[in-house]
């Protein structure tokens, strides 16, 4: 049996009620054979895939806060820590009912090699609850958010662990998140990312992931001998990247005719009317049916159903798993030219080989939706040096780490004779500059 099949398996049966994180480390592991097998005896010496999928520490804890009719409610927080070998712990934290310890681990894990396609000293964790900010107050979600950090206070640090946002988790979590660090350990330092520009935010991040994702996007196109301009593209999601990459995408000549949130989608044969949807999503937190019954061009439907609208380019942006072999075969019997992920994980492992199969060029989450973080890693430094940078300067950061990412990628997947799987050439990039990390520190 190899290195890879034997870790494969210690790894599923460790965590066999943890679906998501086997899912992860099932894909990643397998797109790295070709590396693997060409060091195995070194690196099954060292033990580098047993330390690679064991985080360093994961904690779980209980969150107890008052609600507005003064019933206490209890919910569940949790940190994983997974790999520091290129520098402190980044990730989000996630507030939804979904959370548990599985798919918390599945993020942190991909964070790992996400971090690393950065090229910058990040390494990979992630956090977040089973607490759902939707429908509560604002001093509902200041008591939650004030007994989380009491606990979580206590394992990160601006060297340490620095979270950010993710879904659940926007500028007034973080707000109030903040606001209880500094108290409790009467520091002020960038420990968290996704800050208020009036204490220590960078300018693009709102805008990060979604952008990114449309930088990335353009590339792969452009390597590929195609343009994104007059593209028509699908886009599911109404979230914050969803937002900004219809956003990106309208300021480079594409078209966005979708989006969607948890009750259904819409679509918009003249174009997302981006005004509209910041309107509803950001400032009323709305469903999309007000912004079908403002938009005469528009359509909505309940349920699911954003990738069967015909598209030349397809950017899920919602959650994980929400784009399946079905959706797959739509999307390719439509006339699809491109996949990129703007969420974490959402095409599942069947249709992401049967998009591959037929064609289609696809670009993974830990590479596509990397904006985000590289941002919040350049909101660190910004936070390091007491500076602050203007739009323009951190959009051009941002802009130069995504072309870098997907040129890094598109050179590893040559490098091992996949050129064109850039699933294998996102994985075998990131895993290379930790490896090589890993190696150097020991045994530790």
């Amino acid at each position: 049996m190899s290195y890879v099949d034997e870790v494969l398996a210690k790894v599923k049966t460790k965590n066999a009620s943890e679906p998501e994180f086997l899912q992860a480390v099932e894909e990643v592991l397998n797109s790295l054979r070709p590396v693997i097998d060409a060091n195995e005896e070194l690196y099954r010496k060292e033990a580098v895939l047993e330390r690679i999928t064991e985080p360093d520490r994961q904690f779980m804890f209980r969150v107890p806060w008052v609600d507005d009719k003064g019933q206490v409610q209890v919910n569940r927080g949790f940190r994983v820590q997974f790999n520091n070998s290129i520098g402190p712990y980044k990730g989000g934290l996630r507030l939804h009912p979904s959370v548990n310890l599985g798919i918390i681990k599945f993020l942190g894990f991909e964070q790992i090699f996400k971090n690393s396609l950065t090229s910058l000293p990040i390494g990979g964790g992630k956090g977040g609850s089973d607490f759902d900010p939707k429908g509560k107050s604002d001093r509902e979600v200041m008591a939650f958010c004030q007994s989380f950090m009491t606990e979580l206070c206590k394992y990160i640090g601006a060297d340490t662990d620095v979270p950010a946002g993710d879904i659940g988790t926007g500028a007034r979590e973080i707000g109030y998140m903040f606001g209880q660090y500094k108290k409790i350990r009467s520091v002020y330092e960038g420990v968290l990312t996704g800050k208020g520009l009036s204490y220590g935010g960078s300018l693009v991040r709102t805008e990060a992931t979604g952008y990114g994702l449309l930088y990335l996007t353009k590339e792969m196109l452009k390597c590929n001998a195609k343009d994104i301009a007059g593209k028509t593209i699908a886009v599911s999601g109404a979230g914050n990247v969803a937002i900004y990459a219809i956003q990106k995408a309208q300021q480079m000549g594409a078209k966005p005719v979708t989006c969607s949130d948890s009750t259904g989608w819409i679509y918009d044969s003249e174009g997302i009317d981006v005004a509209l949807l910041k309107e509803i999503k950001e400032v009323k937190r709305a469903r999309l049916t007000e912004y079908a019954a403002a938009r005469p061009s528009a359509e909505y439907h309940e349920g699911k159903g954003v990738w069967s609208v015909k598209c030349d380019v397809a950017l899920p942006c919602a959650t994980q798993n929400e784009l399946d072999l079905e959706d797959a075969k739509q999307l390719v019997a439509n006339g699809c030219i491109a996949v990129a992920e703007g969420a974490n994980m959402p095409t599942t492992l069947e249709a992401t080989k049967y998009l591959q199969e037929n064609g289609v060029l696809f670009a993974p989450g830990k590479a596509a939706n990397a904006g985000g973080v590289a941002t919040s890693a350049l909101e660190m430094s910004q936070n390091s040096e007491r500076l602050s940078w203007s739009f323009e300067e951190v959009d051009s950061k941002l802009e130069s780490i995504m072309v870098n990412i997907f040129h890094n990628l598109d050179d590893a997947a040559k490098r091992y004779n996949v050129a064109g799987d850039y699933v294998a050439g996102a994985n075998i990039a990131g895993f290379e500059k930790v490896v090589e990390a890993m190696l150097a520190q020991g045994v530790c």
